[in-house]
């Protein structure tokens, strides 16, 4: 019986190693999205950043075959807070299809919330995009260009910026995130508004905080 015990333990904490050292990998690969992203010609540019509320990076969003593919993909998201950036909440981003363009490519996205009143809806348990809040894809060179869009939203793979669609897309928790960041389970608005950032995802605050510098 205590051999079963210690096995099982074992086992457990086996499963929470390996779900931190997934979410600690998943954050450097968002900050090398952002730096990657806020460096070249036809990413985010500073003013967009410099005017967005939340920032939601999603790295390797994979995209299943072109038109019917499901998409899905796990990031995190942070808000502005006391002149700063919150601590970040999982999420996940999850669609029914991005458009030939990209074909079965993995990508990294970069969303923009430019609407503090949004914000609320934004960190719910589901906020669909294209519904919940115009979107528009960042540059503004495609067909999906809208001045009056209120998400902005940025795609790279293999170190090509390309056009795509976010219509229909939700984000929604990542609860399996969040418990290997923080030990627990929150709501987005939870973490965000009273979260204090664990030392794992100081990292992304901190290129947050340096790309969005004045």
């Amino acid at each position: 019986m205590r051999a079963s015990v210690i096995l099982a333990l074992s086992i457990i904490g086996a499963g929470a190693i390996s779900a931190a050292n997934d979410v600690t990998a998943r954050v450097n690969r968002a900050v090398a999205v952002l730096d990657s992203m806020t460096a070249g010609k036809g990413g985010v540019k500073a003013e967009q950043l410099a005017n967005a509320d939340c920032v939601a990076v999603i790295p390797g969003f994979k995209k299943g075959a072109a038109v019917v593919g499901v998409g899905y993909g796990r990031g995190f998201i942070s808000c502005r807070k006391d002149g700063g950036w919150s601590a970040p909440a999982a999420v996940k981003l999850e669609s029914g299809s991005l458009g030939v363009q990209v074909g079965g490519e993995e990508i990294d996205i970069v969303v923009l919330s430019l609407d503090p009143s949004k914000r609320a809806k934004l960190l719910s348990e589901r906020f669909a995009i294209g519904t919940d809040a115009s979107a528009a894809w960042g540059n503004g060179k495609t067909a999906h260009e809208d001045p009056n869009a209120k998400i902005l939203f940025f795609g790279h793979t293999k170190g090509m910026f390309g056009g795509f669609g976010l219509d229909g897309a939700t984000l929604s928790r990542d609860e399996s995130g969040d418990k290997a960041l923080y030990g627990k389970s929150g709501s987005n608005g939870e973490i965000v508004d009273g979260g204090a950032t664990p030392a794992a995802a100081q990292p992304l605050i901190a290129k947050l905080s340096a790309v969005t510098k004045p």
